[in-house]
């Protein structure tokens, strides 16, 4: 068996297993989650050690749920598509993933908000293999070759096709290969299961700090979003059925104003309190590297919680350029009805 199909299949073997196990996990307690003090709210997070999902994990750590009075059980999927689909499903009551999941699901008839904007730009890296990077200095040149995403449907591979085809490489012209993220992402970069892909941190300051990687497109600031994508690109969020959302607007009250708490905690403290607070096998053994990888991303964390308006509308005007599910559907697709502010409005600031 070639090294890089031994990787796949190692990868594979692993998202199956983590999503068999959080399944079954997800499906231990079944409660209503209306915020009383017997019930538990279930949230799947797609990648819990990822950076770009760290106020999740950091809102338990600081007990910010707990003083608001609620039981919240944090389960995890490898990528963003899996745990939405653990939402659809009915087994969680939300998910931490990428805001741009709502409007593709509403093109399928689905209603989906998000109700805590935890960021404004992806916190993603295009990272290409180190003996690659010299040929390899654009999108431009994706153009037969193997690009790593977290899993097909990703918000990395929605990035990915975008990125491909504003420079001039169609979807049909590269290999789109499910790499996950962390190990299986580096080990398939460092063996040629993939030329090049998208990941976030502790990844990127892992393959970065060892040689093994060069990151082409940062998107873990302002800066590189809107040099990449033309705009803010509104990533990370706490998002719930529009039914749920309704039903049990206290709850979702309670959640809004811990992870608000957490938003501010975060801009005010520095990389390493915050790398203080989370579990130490986060870390992977390397503190300082940990430390490093979240001063890289910090910055795509805003303070309040709020949807800024004009992100919004740049991330359907770029799902709209490639998505079959979006693209000929914009003028129907309604914005307001994707996420809401109503809730972050109302949160006690810091």
């Amino acid at each position: 068996m070639h090294t890089a199909t031994r990787v796949a299949a190692a990868a594979l073997a692993a998202a199956t297993a983590l999503s068999l196990s959080a399944c079954r996990d997800s499906r231990t307690s079944a409660s209503s989650g209306n915020g009383g003090k017997g019930d538990t709210i279930k949230i799947m997070v797609g990648g819990i050690d990822k950076v770009i999902y760290l106020p999740a994990k950091l809102t338990e750590q600081l007990g910010y749920f707990k003083e608001q009075g609620i039981n919240v059980q944090l389960l995890t999927e490898p990528a963003g598509a899996q745990a939405e689909n653990v939402l659809l499903s009915g087994d969680v009551n939300g998910v931490v993933g990428f805001y741009d999941h709502t409007i593709d699901l509403q093109t399928k008839g689905k209603c989906i908000e998000s109700v805590v904007q935890l960021a404004d730009v992806p916190g993603e890296a295009e990272v290409v293999a180190a003996p690659k990077a010299s040929r390899i200095t654009s999108p431009a040149a994706f153009k037969g070759l193997k690009l790593g995403v977290t899993s097909p449907g990703s918000s990395t591979d929605f990035l990915t096709q975008y990125l491909a085809t504003k420079n001039g490489v169609p979807t049909s012209g590269y290999t789109t290969v499910k790499a996950g993220a962390g190990q299986t992402f580096i080990a398939a970069l460092t063996n040629g299961g993939i030329d090049a892909g998208m990941t976030t941190d502790p990844t990127v300051a892992q393959l970065t700090s060892t040689g093994k990687g060069k990151v082409l497109l940062d998107m873990r600031t302002e800066a590189g979003t809107r040099a990449a994508l033309g705009g803010l690109y509104p990533s990370s969020s706490l998002y719930m059925s529009c039914d749920y959302v309704s039903s049990h607007a206290q709850a979702v009250q309670k959640l809004a104003n811990a992870f608000v708490k957490t938003l501010g905690w975060i801009k005010a403290h520095k990389p390493a309190e915050i790398a203080a607070k989370m579990p130490a096998d986060y870390a992977g053994g390397d503190p300082k590297l940990y430390e490093k990888a979240i001063a890289d991303s910090i910055g795509m964390f805003n303070g309040d919680g709020v949807m800024p308006a004009d992100g919004a509308k740049n991330v359907l005007n770029v799902l709209a350029q490639f998505s079959p599910n979006v693209k000929g559907k914009k003028d129907t697709v309604d914005l307001s009805k994707t996420y809401t502010t109503d809730f972050v409005s109302k949160a006690p600031k810091q």
